[in-house]
């Protein structure tokens, strides 16, 4: 190879590492924009609303006086939901990634599912909360209670759960699969013994990303009924006059942290701009405190997994 040909191809190389750094560089301010924009807004917040923040406000109803205003039937409201998401989301949406990666043939049909699958993802909220408007305000006749908004969220999330799933499938090696099979092992006891535990801690990442989405949902709860101002608590299983079953609270109207923070910055007071502050402060940490979850248990179960 002569010289000239040497100094061309030094000269390549040398433009590929400048535009490298370029793009590493122009990631790195990217992220740290998005990164500072959240740092601010969130600082923001808690500047403002952290005077509110005390045990009364948790312990305490809505009220028309800001100083007497809390979020009990908020966060109990926001608590009860996202565990009706979590029983409706996380089984049908690990089983259909299950089935999808290791039962489904491969064919058009498949694909097609595949296709709207992850279409689906991208859908505004809007359109769910019109949805089950429809099919489980009217149709199934839950009404505007916390079942129908649990299951709304779970038609939510559940793509994301889905997507999730399969990716933590694909993650695992081929060997994994084969080695099972050679054993003499069924599809059931490779995925029940192997993939599975392998792809736990992607599953469960998948699963704490879609439910930190869904406690920050407000489009599909205002459509589904949800009350801008409510006072009291659903009925605990046992209690009252006659007693209430074990399931009743299902059925009871509700409220959730973002429609609190509506109806307090719809406010003209200041005083109730404070405490919208203090309540996004509180839902933000309480979404961070999910996403930390995810990660601490994402590393733990990496590392008790030996490939």
């Amino acid at each position: 190879m002569d010289q000239a040909r040497v100094e061309q191809i030094r000269r390549l190389i040398v433009v590929a590492k400048r535009w490298d750094t370029f793009f590493v560089v122009l990631g790195i301010m990217s992220m740290m924009f998005g990164v500072l924009m959240f740092v601010t807004l969130f600082v923001d917040m808690g500047m403002k609303g952290f005077s509110r923040i005390d045990w009364e406000f948790f312990t305490s109803f809505p009220s028309r006086h800001a100083a007497k205003a809390g979020i009990l039937s908020a966060w109990v409201g926001t608590i009860l939901v996202m565990l009706v998401t979590a029983m409706a989301a996380i089984p049908v949406g690990v089983a259909a990634g299950v089935y999808l990666e290791e039962y489904a043939p491969k064919n058009w049909f498949t694909a097609i599912i595949e296709i709207n699958i992850s279409n689906l993802a991208g859908v505004p909220s809007i359109v769910y909360g019109l949805l089950a408007l429809g099919l489980f305000v009217y149709q199934f006749g839950f009404g505007q209670s916390i079942l129908s908004a649990g299951l709304t969220l779970a038609l939510l999330i559940l793509p994301v759960i889905i997507v999730a799933t399969r990716e933590a499938i694909r993650s695992i090696p081929q060997s994994i699969h084969e080695g099972s099979y050679a054993c003499g092992a069924t599809t059931w006891q490779t995925v029940r013994d192997h993939i599975l535990p392998y792809s736990s801690a992607g599953i469960l990442t998948g699963i704490i990303i879609g439910m930190a989405r869904a406690i920050g949902e407000t489009a599909p709860i205002i459509t589904i009924g949800a009350l801008t101002f409510i006072a009291f608590l659903p009925t605990a299983p046992f209690t009252g006059d006659p007693p209430a079953g074990m399931f009743d609270w299902i059925f009871a109207p509700f409220t959730v942290m973002p429609i609190q923070m509506f109806n307090w910055t719809s406010r003209p007071e200041a005083a109730f701009q404070l405490n919208a502050a203090a309540a996004g402060f509180i839902l933000v940490f309480m979404t961070l405190a999910m996403n930390g979850l995810a990660i601490y248990l994402r590393y733990r179960l990496r590392k008790n997994i030996n490939w």
